[in-house]
Formats: C-alpha cells, structure tokens, sequence
C-alpha cells in the first residue's frame, strides 16, 4: 500500500511538473509572436546560410517570429559590442538577440555576465537532447553549460585525404610527421587564430603531452612553457616538411580544400564529418577524397545558440533555439546534401517516426560511420586557447 501511495505521489508531481513547464512555453510562445530576432552567426558557408534561412521561415510560418541572420566573420566582434552596450548601460533592447556561441567565447560570454539565463531548462525539445552519452553538451570546453546555452549540432575534426595519391593514410601526428618526410609539401594547415589552425595544434598537444590533466585546467595554473614543449618541437620539425616550407599557412579549412583539389596537398581536415561528400557531390573535390581521424580519437565539441543579457526579444530567441533543437531541424541539418551536421539528439528518446527517419539518413561516399567516429578527445581548457595562440604567432610569425 505504502509503495502504491508513493508511486502516486510521483506521478502526481509529474503532471503538476509538466502542466507548469506547459503553461510557461505557452506564455513564451504567446509573447514571443510578432518579434524579430537578430540572430548572430558566422555567414561564411552557403550551406549554413541557407539552413538558418529555411529555419527562420519555419518559426516565422509556426509562431510569427521573424529571424533576421546578421552574417558575422568573427563571434569575438559581438562578444565586444555587447560588452560596450553593457558598459554604456544599455540593459535592454540590445543590437544581439541571439548567437552562435561555444568554447572560450561562451566563457567569456558567462564570465561577464553577458548571457540571459539560465533557459533552456524550459524549452520543451531540450528532453531530447543526448545529456547522457554527449558530454559536450553540457560542458563547452570544460565550462559548465548550466543551461545557458542551447545545443544545436555536433563537431569533430576529420582528415581528408586523397586515395588516389595515398596509399596508407597517418594514424597519429608521429604518423603525419613521417608522412611529411615521405610527400614534402604536400602537408599544411590553417595559421592560428583561425579555428582549425587552432584545432589542429590542440589536437597535437591531446596526442604528444603525457600528462593531460593541465590542459583540463586554466591555463594560469600550468608551467606553460613545459606542458607545450612537446608542441613547439613537433612543429619545428613538421614546418620545414610543409606546403610553401611552412613560411606561409593557409587562411582556413577552405583554402586547404582548393589547394587539395589542385592536388597541391594531398591532407586536408575540417570539423564536420560530412563536409568531403557535400564538397565531392557539389564538384568542390573528386570523388577519391576519403576520410579518417586518428587511432586514439580528434578533438570533438558541441556548437549552441546563446541569448544576451539585453536581449530585446528573449521569447523569440528562445523558440527558435528550441526549434533548432526540433527532430524536425534536426534531421534536415543532418542531411549531408544540406549540411551534414550531427546531431545533438538522443535518438532512442524520438518517436518511432524520427527514429526511422534518422536511420535512413545517407551515408556520404566519404564519410565516416557514428562508430568509426566514436573515439572524440575532449577540448581542452578555455583558457588554453588565447595563450595558444599568442605563443604560436609570437614562435612563427616573426
């Protein structure tokens, strides 16, 4: 009897829960229609430009929310336009309503009290993202999340190369150096900042340090110079070994796919598994361009949408955060003809429906399996990426 009566209890408590949860989504939905949100987002891939464009046409026909996509280069520049709007003390009606955020801008978002929050405990498609088995959904670079920002796709770095020109493929960075010596100029990457610069040296210090602990903490707690030692010496042999003789990198993850193409280089990388079978079906690379990652994993994070502090259309930006969360936005961003980024779902928690829906996603010419994808080394600190970044410039562009 006892058990009966708290089993009730609980059940009670459950639709007492979901009533509220329920009444407060009507009250956003209901205040949310009729706003427009400016949402900041980098604007530099037609893909995605045309993605966030019939994402807004969806909660504009759904809930008469208008989205306009304020097409950035650089997140950073927000982060300090926000900062000015705060220190001018322009609490509300702010120029941000809503950005794509992660890694040390969402830190430095959250370490200035720049985020509205938290929120996305009240957005309804927030259930179904996989809390349980995606750790960086709920810690971004090692930043506890705390519901501050919203999930709305998967990341993970993957080498391109080209299987006509290479036989065995670097299982390792040790791997990639010998590579280089086998095929010189024919390796390169991105000059950090830019993110898969960036990455990439990230990604050399996972595999070289032995002690890994530092890196999952602020970088103002190391012996810098002794925790990266291992980088700098793998550089300074593989910079002679590269394209150009390393006296020259490339602008970005775009500029090593053409030069890829040419032939000019025979490995590339990006951080979205699908990105070489979108680049061979829209004739941006052959169809023998084939990826991997490496034997102990690569680097894999989440990307959110955040809200800011002075938002002046919280309630729209938190619909169109949930809709982007959607199995419906979901599923089309999943599609590799349209985006081809993972997503943040967990797909045992769907109906059967969007279960068989994502099941029968296709599987690009060069693209990977979820479980060849399976090994992701976590992002290091936040802090470690400024101080990365300085050092490396300071070390290489003199």
């Amino acid at each position: 009897m006892k058990y009966i009566y708290n089993t009730l209890l609980i059940l009670l408590s459950l639709v007492i829960s979901t009533n509220a949860y329920s009444g407060d989504w009507e009250t956003i939905t209901k205040n949310a229609s009729g706003q427009t949100v400016y949402f900041n987002a980098w604007g530099g891939s037609d893909i995605i430009n045309d993605y966030i464009r019939w994402a807004g046409d969806q909660v504009q026909s759904q809930y008469g929310i208008k989205v306009k996509h304020v097409k950035v280069t650089d997140i950073g520049d927000v982060i300090s336009r926000i900062l000015a709007e705060k220190s001018a003390g322009r609490n509300d009606s702010g120029s941000v309503d809503l950005m794509w955020i992660n890694g040390e801008n969402f830190r430095a978002m959250k370490d200035n009290l720049l985020l509205y929050g938290p929120f996305t405990q009240k957005l309804p498609n927030y259930r179904l993202v996989d809390t349980e088995n995606k750790p960086t959904v709920l810690s971004d670079f090692t930043t506890k999340v705390d519901h501050m920002e919203a999930p709305w796709g998967m990341a993970q770095l993957i080498f391109m190369y080209d299987s006509a020109q290479v036989t065995n493929h670097p299982k390792n960075m040790p791997d990639l150096l010998i590579f280089a010596k086998k095929h010189p100029g024919k390796v390169t990457y991105p000059a950090p900042p830019s993110f898969y610069g960036t990455t990439f040296i990230k990604q050399v210090m996972l595999e070289l340090v032995e002690d890994k602990s530092p890196l999952y903490d602020s970088v103002k707690k190391a012996d810098f110079e002794n925790v990266t030692a291992p980088l700098w010496k793998f550089l300074d042999q593989l910079h002679p070994l590269m394209w150009r003789k390393g006296k020259a990198f490339t602008s970005g993850a775009p500029e090593m796919k053409q030069l890829l193409n040419d032939g000019e280089i025979f490995i590339s990388l990006s951080f979205n598994p699908n990105d070489a079978s979108n680049a061979i079906d829209n004739g941006e690379l052959p169809d023998s361009i084939r990826t991997y990652i490496h034997q102990k994993g690569t680097i894999g994070n989440t990307h959110f949408v955040g809200i800011p502090f002075n938002s002046s259309a919280k309630e729209g930006a938190m619909v169109f955060a949930n809709f982007l969360m959607s199995p419906e936005a979901q599923l089309r961003k999943s599609i590799p003809q349209i985006w081809g980024d993972p997503t943040v779902l967990n797909i045992n928690k769907l109906s059967s429906k969007d279960r068989v829906a994502f099941s029968q996603l296709p599987l690009g010419i060069a693209t990977l399996t979820a479980a060849e994808l399976n090994k992701v080394m976590l992002e290091p600190d936040a802090s470690w990426v400024a101080a990365l970044e300085k050092a490396w410039q300071r070390r290489y562009q003199k």
